[in-house]
C-alpha cells in the first residue's frame, strides 16, 4: 500500500489516495474545502491511474455533503450506491453515497459527463402486465407461490428492455405461452410507495378473449406461480390489492387508453 498526496493547495488541503494493488480509495482532509476542489480531486485522479496504474478508485462521501458530491461529479466519479449508515458523525450514524472513477471511463467528454448523470438521476421501477379474458368474460389470474394476493400475468421489465418486451416475456415465462400484445398499453399508472416497495411505473396492456386452444395449454411455468385461475370480475376485489382491483375494473367498464395515478384518473 502507498499514499499519494495533493498538496498544491495554498491552505494546504490534503487528498489521499490509499492504494492496495490496482485499486485506490480516494481521502480527503475534513472541511472547510478549498476552492478549487474539483480541480484537486480530479489532478489527484489522473495522477493515480495514469501515474499509479490505478485502475479502480472509490470515493465515498455523506449523501448530505452537496459539496464534495458536486465535485466528484464533475470529476468524473460515477454513483455505485448508497450504504446506510456506514459511517459516523457526532452521536448518530449517516448514510454514505459509493462513487467510483475506472482506468477505461471516459471523463471529459459528452459520454463521460451523461454517464456520470445516468449513474446518479433518479430510477424507478417498470412493471408490465397484461390483461387476459375467456370467452365469458373472465380474468385471467396468477396465484403467486410468495405472497396472499394475486396477479395479472407479468412483472418487473429487465434493464434496456421495453414494457411491451417485457410483457411479452413475463408472460410466456409464466404462462408457458406466447400471447399476442396489442403494442398498446391501455393503462399507464404511477404505483406510490407501499409494502416497502418504492415507487414505480406500471403498464397495463389488454390483450381481449385467448383463443381456447391457448388457454388450454396455458399451465403455471415460472417456480413463482402457483396456479392459474380464471376469475369472474366480480370476484376479482377479493383476491387482489385494492390498487389491484381499482385499475382492472377501470379497464372492464373502459378500454380507452389513459393514464392514472394510484388507479385513480386525474
Amino acid at each position: 500500500m502507498f499514499v499519494v498526496d495533493d498538496e498544491s493547495d495554498p491552505e494546504d488541503f490534503r487528498i489521499q489516495v490509499e492504494v492496495v494493488g490496482d485499486c485506490g480509495r480516494l481521502l480527503l482532509d475534513d472541511p472547510p474545502y478549498p476552492e478549487g476542489l474539483t480541480r484537486a480531486i480530479s489532478l489527484t485522479s489522473d495522477d493515480a491511474i495514469l501515474g499509479h496504474k490505478v485502475r479502480r478508485l472509490e470515493a465515498r462521501v455523506a449523501v448530505d455533503d452537496g459539496e464534495v458530491i458536486h465535485a466528484l461529479h464533475r470529476a468524473g466519479y460515477r454513483r455505485e450506491g448508497r450504504l446506510r449508515q456506514a459511517g459516523s458523525r457526532g452521536d448518530g450514524w449517516m448514510d454514505e453515497f459509493v462513487y467510483s472513477r475506472l482506468a477505461t471511463d471516459e471523463i471529459y467528454t459528452r459520454t463521460g459527463h451523461t454517464g456520470m448523470l445516468d449513474s446518479v438521476l433518479p430510477t424507478k421501477r417498470v412493471i408490465s402486465h397484461v390483461l387476459v379474458h375467456d370467452g365469458v368474460g373472465r380474468v385471467l389470474m396468477c396465484e403467486t407461490t410468495y405472497k396472499p394476493d394475486w396477479e395479472l400475468p407479468g412483472g418487473v421489465v429487465e434493464p434496456v428492455e421495453s414494457p411491451h418486451a417485457g410483457a411479452v416475456r413475463e408472460c410466456r415465462e409464466e404462462l408457458g405461452v406466447t400471447i399476442d400484445i396489442p403494442a398498446t398499453p391501455v393503462l399507464i399508472d404511477w404505483m406510490p410507495p407501499a409494502l416497502g416497495w418504492s415507487d414505480a411505473i406500471e403498464f397495463i396492456y389488454d390483450a381481449g378473449v385467448v383463443e381456447p386452444s391457448l388457454a388450454a395449454i396455458m399451465n403455471p411455468a415460472d417456480g413463482e406461480i402457483g396456479h392459474l385461475h380464471w376469475v369472474d370480475p366480480a370476484d376479482v376485489p377479493a383476491h387482489v390489492t385494492e390498487l389491484s382491483a381499482r385499475r382492472i375494473a377501470a379497464i372492464l367498464a373502459d378500454s380507452t387508453p389513459r393514464a392514472t395515478e394510484n388507479g385513480f384518473s386525474l
